[in-house]
């Protein structure tokens, strides 16, 4: 019964874990009119400094392609921004401790019986998508997301599309309306 209980307090914190929101953040320069944009490409050389495998590489351009198509925008080889990515990762270690045991009281000799320290990690990555004046060759916006990345296929392209979507959805920002 104790290991039934264990694993499903195992399995409720990997839940939990899995689950966590995307956190998202957006830059730009205040005196740009983002209405004067209306084409992109990718930025090649920015790109191939991402440090990631070419097949995420490929998933992150076709969901910023998406949504930037989404808005109106057209992919032309003379765009008015160039688009360029790059990541970031960490390994996140969490321990959650679980201090019910038997009896009551503390014992300096029996500190540790009956409580159970649970060890988890997961990588957390955070994504730049960096949009560039072509013209000026100056950047203009960045957006970024931060979430937990998944080793399953599956998962993974829905992160990543979830990731670009809630990153581009700052784009193009609302101008203050006073």
């Amino acid at each position: 019964m104790k290991v039934y209980v264990r694993v499903l307090l195992l399995l409720g914190i990997m839940s939990l874990m899995s689950c966590s929101s995307v956190r998202v953040a957006a830059d730009y320069d205040k005196e740009v009119d983002f209405k004067m944009y209306n084409s992109f490409a990718f930025f090649k050389p920015g790109i191939d400094e991402a440090k990631i495998s070419d097949l995420d590489k490929k998933r992150i351009l076709r969901a910023i392609e998406r949504e930037l198509v989404a808005k109106g925008m057209f992919k032309v080889s003379n765009p008015d921004l160039l688009i360029s990515i790059f990541t970031e990762t960490r390994e996140n270690v969490n321990i959650h401790q679980n201090n019910f045991g038997y009896g009551w009281g503390w014992n300096p000799y029996f500190s540790g019986f009956g409580g159970n320290n649970i060890v988890s990690s997961n990588i957390e990555g955070t994504l730049y998508i960096d949009l560039i004046d072509a013209q000026k060759n100056e950047l203009v916006w960045q957006g970024l997301g931060t979430g937990v990345l998944s080793l399953d296929m599956k998962k993974k392209e829905e992160k990543i599309n979830k990731i670009v979507n809630e990153i581009l959805e700052e784009y193009p920002p609302e101008r203050d309306q006073k």
